[in-house]
């Protein structure tokens, strides 16, 4: 009936930005080929993954079927394919382009939570989600 994911993305359940780019990829999984996993999930084990919260908060990461993890940009790349839309992002992945859009996308990461706020608000209130 459905068809086995080939992509789970490991997203920041408590950054306002994440879940609404998370909400808009659920309602067009209409595949079902991506799965999600909030880092932030009562008994989610990073360890499991080896890495740690703090790693996994520093930069968004998916993983494969075959246990390969991967960061940055090419894990936006890995769900938009997974949900039909991988000529969206694919110029992201474009030799003469990439490098841009690896260091866009670092800038967003850094400064996630701070724009979070401006769309949302914050609710996170523990130290791991203050960078």
């Amino acid at each position: 009936m459905f068809n086995q994911p080939e992509f789970t993305l490991f997203y920041d359940g408590k950054c306002p930005i994440c879940r609404k780019e998370v909400a808009w990829l659920r309602w067009k999984n209409t595949r079902h080929k991506l799965e999600f996993q909030d880092i932030h999930a009562e008994g989610f084990d990073a360890a499991v993954f080896g890495k740690t919260l703090t790693e996994l908060m520093a930069e968004i990461h998916g993983i494969y079927p075959d246990g390969r993890l991967i960061k940055g940009m090419p894990v936006f790349r890995a769900c938009y394919r997974a949900v039909g839309l991988g000529w969206l992002l694919a110029p992201t992945g474009w030799p003469i382009l990439r490098q841009f859009f690896d260091w866009l996308y670092g800038l967003f990461a850094r400064h996630r939570i701070r724009l979070g706020r401006l769309f949302g608000g914050n609710p996170c209130k523990t130290q791991v989600c203050q960078r």
